[in-house]
């Protein structure tokens, strides 16, 4: 039996796969279509996205899922209008039409299952007093937590586990952002301007390298992120 979440669009009246009414063998469990909700998300074996009605969205909560290091397979139900504009950097691992029968949607998440790989261990970055914790997406600033944004937390992390290496400000976007982001480049100013003021007195940590753009300015045997 595999536990699946299914990630719907909410209020959702149909299901995404009426099919899974079918698969007896399954345990399904519905959470609204939103990256906020994968915080307190329980754990899956198989998460399904339900992409019929918002493409966008379920776009970049597929892009959130691979980002956050999830190692549960992702599966992508849209319509056949929908398929057009599915490419690989959804990085899900199948793609179900909402038609599809019992059997063939029993067979893709056993598929799935078995060619999804064994995910590296969230990392945990403790130094100088702050700590970061990528399983809970959590960060403390000697001890006290902090209130982040999602993006907040991924360009924090991010600068974290490469301590002490500088990246331009469109490096950033393309890392944190995604290739697909199509705002400019002060956006990253400002998230880091937010960051140092949440960050207090380490705000030093994110360091400002002249003509070039950001680091995180420790050294790097202190900050090497801990499995």
């Amino acid at each position: 039996m595999a536990h699946l979440l299914v990630v719907s669009p909410a209020p959702q009246t149909d299901p995404a796969l009426p099919a899974l009414e079918l698969l007896g063998q399954h345990r399904a469990r519905q959470i609204p279509l939103a990256a906020a909700q994968l915080v307190d998300a329980p754990e899956a074996d198989v998460i399904i996205v339900d992409a019929r009605t918002d493409l966008v969205s379920a776009r970049g909560l597929c892009r959130v899922l691979r980002t956050a290091g999830g190692s549960a397979p992702v599966l992508l139900v849209t319509t056949e209008g929908g398929l057009a504009a599915v490419t690989s950097e959804w990085q899900v691992d199948d793609v179900i039409l909402p038609t599809a029968g019992p059997a063939e949607v029993d067979a893709r998440i056993r598929l799935a299952q078995g060619r999804a790989p064994t995910g590296p261990e969230a990392t945990r970055v403790q130094t100088s007093g702050l700590t970061i914790d990528e399983s809970s997406y959590s960060a403390k600033a000697h001890g006290r937590p902090l209130d982040l944004t999602y993006r907040e937390f991924q360009l924090l992390h991010f600068l974290a586990t490469h301590p002490s290496r500088a990246f331009t400000r469109e490096q950033l976007l393309s890392e944190v952002w995604g290739y697909d982001y199509y705002g400019g480049t002060r956006t990253v100013d400002v998230h880091v301007r937010r960051l140092r003021a949440k960050l207090g007195d380490l705000e030093q940590l994110i360091g400002t390298v002249r003509n070039v753009g950001y680091r995180f300015a420790v050294p790097d045997e202190e900050a090497s992120p801990a499995a």
